[in-house]
């Protein structure tokens, strides 16, 4: 027995000197460790063995199966080191090449209009105050001087839930009885950015959804002159210091007087364009001293207290800056149209 054991392990060791791959290796292990291997068997039957021959034999089995599992490790690792050494000589992989940049993202285009609107608000001093874009019916029309059934509730076409009196914002001006009534009796300066909702047809003109900066300001002796100072100002740091601007009456439930403010076109330069319908001016937004029931609604006594309100729309300014047709393609998510900011 010890004899055939010897000649198990010679003739193993043997094989495996002419295995040349990872297949024949395997193969190898499974004829010559494997569990039907004539090695294995022997060690199987040692319990068959009389006491004397057990020993010997059980001891000469084990080295010769540490000695073919040691070959066997050894013969492994050289078939993988001669595997990686003949990938690398016939896959060779060239470093020079340049590698794939990276595409870098971009803020959206109405993004990069609202983020310049709020540095120009924050240099003369207004603060951003954020409010919840779902409302209450009293917060967008009642405490706004719209109260049930007023006709100036027409305007706008509203998104109402199936919770009563609860609407998405039809504009940001919710936002100013928020601030007023936090702030009470402090001054106030702020601008209100945010998406508003309208339940209206989509058309290269009008939107579903959209931004718009609202802007605030509260104090004592705060006169209709302050406020078109203040618009004149942003015009000017906004779009050029050269920028003329003008006022013409509009109406406003929530103001009182109102006013639109327009700027010279700044794509013709006032000669007259498309854009600027040939007249030489755009519309930007609107404004006006705000009404006295706003103001007490917010908290303030419109005897002491006085303020002025504007709303504009960053997409409309998008739109007017980069001769933009079609308010459809802001929220299109088509990369040929936002790739080009």
């Amino acid at each position: 027995m010890l004899d055939r054991l010897s000649q198990i392990e010679e003739a193993a060791l043997g094989a495996l000197r002419e295995v040349s791959d990872a297949d024949d290796l395997e193969r190898w292990r499974a004829a010559h460790l494997g569990r039907s291997s004539a090695l294995m068997t022997i060690l199987g039957d040692l319990g068959k063995l009389s006491k004397e021959e057990r020993p010997p034999i059980g001891r000469r089995g084990n080295e010769v199966k540490q000695k073919l599992e040691a070959a066997l490790e050894e013969k492994g690792q050289g078939l993988r080191q001669a595997a990686l050494a003949r990938s690398l000589s016939e896959e060779r992989l060239d470093v020079t090449l340049p590698g794939r940049p990276a595409r870098r993202g971009r803020l959206h285009p109405a993004t990069v209009t609202l983020r310049e609107i709020a540095s120009v608000w924050a240099e003369v001093g207004f603060q951003v105050y954020r409010s919840r874009e779902v409302e209450t019916d009293e917060y967008n029309f009642g405490l706004l001087n719209m109260p049930p059934h007023h006709p100036a509730r027409d305007i706008w076409d509203t998104f109402y839930t199936t919770t009563p009196d609860v609407i998405l914002r039809t504009h940001t001006s919710p936002g100013q009885i928020h601030a007023m009534r936090e702030f009470c009796p402090d001054p106030i300066r702020v601008i209100l950015p945010g998406m508003v909702y309208r339940y209206e047809q989509i058309t290269a003109r009008a939107e579903i959804q959209f931004n718009q900066v609202e802007g605030l300001a509260v104090g004592k002796h705060i006169t209709f002159t302050d406020l078109k100072g203040t618009l004149s100002d942003f015009a000017r740091r906004r779009f050029g210091q050269e920028m003329r601007t003008r006022f013409r009456a509009s109406y406003f439930p929530f103001t009182e007087p109102s006013a639109e403010m327009v700027v010279e076109c700044f794509v013709c330069g006032g000669k007259g364009c498309p854009v600027c319908k040939q007249t030489g001016w755009l519309e930007i937004l609107g404004s006006g001293m705000v009404h006295p029931a706003v103001l007490q609604n917010g908290g303030y006594d419109p005897t002491v207290y006085s303020g002025y309100a504007f709303g504009m729309g960053p997409e409309r300014i998008t739109m007017l800056m980069h001769r933009i047709e079609d308010i459809r393609y802001f929220w299109q998510n088509d990369l040929r149209f936002l790739e080009q900011f």
